[in-house]
């Protein structure tokens, strides 16, 4: 009876982390820890958009990565002013560390100035994407 008890348990435990973690993926949020952080050019390897840059850092076997990077590329085709980006996060490790960049895919949202203003764990919806640029500018 004791291990019947201990395995629900474990069950509903399992299914509430779950819900929260599928919640929680792909959102596009403000985090604290990002005020004040910058990138350039030279981090990024290209220029910035005009309006916004939408940062992706991928790797080489992410599935989410190549469907998050159609949608970053189809509202960087719709939205004036916006340039995506991807990164490999393999081959920047140092840059991965200091944006504390836990699992791909992971977009950063940044202003015309660089700045981060949002960033995404898992993969956004397009709708998220437009709505957080909305509000760089």
């Amino acid at each position: 009876m004791t291990g019947l008890v201990v395995c629900v348990a474990v069950l509903a435990a399992a299914s509430v982390y779950g819900v929260l973690h599928r919640r929680r993926s792909g959102r596009v949020r403000v985090r604290g820890r990002d005020d004040g952080k910058r990138l350039g050019a030279a981090e990024l390897g290209g220029p910035l958009g005009e309006r916004a840059t939408l940062v992706q850092f991928s790797s080489a076997f992410c599935a989410p990565c190549r469907a998050t990077r159609r949608v970053l590329g189809e509202v960087a085709g719709i939205v004036p002013g916006v340039t995506h980006v991807e990164i490999d996060a393999e081959d920047h490790l140092g840059l991965v560390r200091e944006l504390d960049i836990i699992k791909t895919p992971t977009v950063l949202v940044l202003d015309a100035g660089g700045h981060i203003v949002r960033r995404a764990t898992g993969q956004p919806r397009k709708a998220d994407v437009i709505a957080a640029l909305g509000e760089t500018v």
